[in-house]
């Protein structure tokens, strides 16, 4: 049995940054013997039922999880610094954890949103239970001190996650694909592992299946951040290292660490979340009398656009409307329909 899992990996539903495909990537895993697999999108659960029915119809073992971004201030806050985010991974223990998973993303979004889903660690201070917690890539909390070699707010950052999401619920994530800040944050873990009694597990933050889909997964991140290849300024993953590494690799890589890459079987085990096959939670929406659902959604939608409507008409008479009224309105129909078969 492998001695590795991975738990840090992003499929399609991290939209335009992730590129494995949910059945290829289960397909992979079977070939390669791994009895886990823990899936954690950026900021969001699309995936998670999908990912859970197949990877049990293959004998896998589902970890539900989430790469959520968390704002340094109040997630209500839409302007100025305190919008900036950090990452943390967060893995789904128990059932109870699953639900507490909806209620941060779904808040993330209503509550959080500012160009991309955020909560705050007085949210997650509330929803933490069957939760693990860790520290993600280098744009996660700790790894952003340890990168400019700041010990001190590295651990007082790691303090404050181990105290909301328990002791023995935060692991400090050791990550390496031949990037050289990846050694600086590395190092700076152990001692900070040492200090606060913490322990280290390694991940691979896989994005795409193969070694070979690096280039074709750099388009993707062109067409998300609407920039073109040759841009260079644009984001870009540095290397080829973003793959699914078998459990040799893994240990090629972090052999000096057995530990955490022991500490990921564990986090695998206690990892035991079931999705009920065959209920659907759907609400119910109430319409008033002489309408059905689908009426009264089209016509709810329609009387949303009439009130859009002056707004174009205005952007059409200054030349600065990308199409014109008529075409608006075919989209709508378009959408209207493709919903309702949907």
């Amino acid at each position: 049995m492998a001695e590795f899992v991975h738990l840090h990996l992003h499929t399609g539903f991290s939209l335009l940054d992730g590129a494995c495909r949910i059945d290829e990537l289960l397909d992979e895993a079977v070939k390669l013997n791994m009895p886990a697999l823990a899936v954690t999108e950026h900021g969001n659960m699309f995936s998670s039922v999908v990912f859970h029915d197949h990877a049990r119809a293959r004998g896998i073992k589902a970890i539900l999880g989430c790469e959520v971004y968390v704002a340094s201030g109040c997630r209500f806050e839409k302007s100025g610094p305190q919008t900036e985010t950090n990452h943390l991974v967060l893995l789904a223990e128990s059932d109870r954890g699953y639900k507490n998973f909806m209620k941060l993303v779904s808040a993330g979004y209503t509550e959080g949103f500012y160009y991309r889903p955020r909560i705050d660690k007085e949210l997650l201070a509330q929803h933490s239970e069957g939760l693990i917690g860790l520290s993600s890539c280098l744009k996660g909390e700790v790894a952003s001190a340890l990168r400019v070699e700041q010990q001190r707010p590295a651990l007082e950052a790691a303090a404050r996650l181990r105290d909301i999401l328990g002791a023995n619920n935060f692991f400090l994530e050791m990550q390496y694909q031949g990037i050289e800040e990846q050694k600086i944050v590395n190092r700076g873990l152990i001692p900070l592992a040492r200090d606060l009694n913490l322990p280290l597990v390694c991940t691979n933050d896989v994005h795409y299946l193969r070694q070979g889909d690096h280039q074709p997964h750099d388009v993707l991140l062109c067409i998300g951040t609407g920039k073109t290849v040759n841009d260079a300024q644009r984001l870009r993953y540095s290397g080829d290292q973003f793959f699914l590494n078998t459990a040799a690799q893994m240990a090629a890589v972090f052999g000096d660490h057995p530990e955490a890459l022991r500490n990921t079987m564990a986090v695998a085990e206690r990892c035991n979340v079931t999705i009920p096959q065959g209920q659907n939670h759907l609400p119910s929406f109430g319409v008033p009398e002489g309408f059905t659902l689908d009426d009264y959604f089209v016509h709810i939608a329609r009387e949303g656009f009439a009130q859009r409507l002056p707004r174009l008409q205005h952007l059409a008479a200054s030349g600065h409307l990308r199409h014109s009224i008529d075409e608006y309105g075919r989209r709508l129909d378009y959408e209207l329909e493709m919903i309702k078969k949907m």
